[in-house]
């Protein structure tokens, strides 16, 4: 059975927001990692508007792919020790 296009886009949007509500910038790191946090924060948050934009526009496809790739951005980070997470079940790392 082929997963439904727009509650897999609706479900990956929540999970970015939520993502994004959790992930902070970790303490003490060097600066070039903070860089590179905020890099990463950014990225993720631009995706996630990205996201809406499309969904706005009625364009599922293009939004479902923005809020994979801002999440991913955020798994990164949290994989490399720029972001602590509390929700440890929203990030593969």
């Amino acid at each position: 059975m082929a997963a439904d296009l727009n509650e897999k886009t609706a479900r990956y949007r929540r999970l970015l927001k939520e993502a994004l509500d959790d992930a902070k910038k970790a303490p003490g790191m060097d600066p070039r990692l903070e860089r590179i946090a905020s890099e990463f924060y950014e990225m993720a948050k631009s995706y996630y508007l990205d996201g809406v934009h499309f969904l706005e526009a009625g364009d599922s496809v293009n939004a479902l792919v923005c809020f994979s790739y801002g999440h991913a951005w955020l798994d990164a980070g949290v994989r490399i020790g720029a972001f602590k997470v509390t929700k440890k079940d929203l990030f593969a790392a």
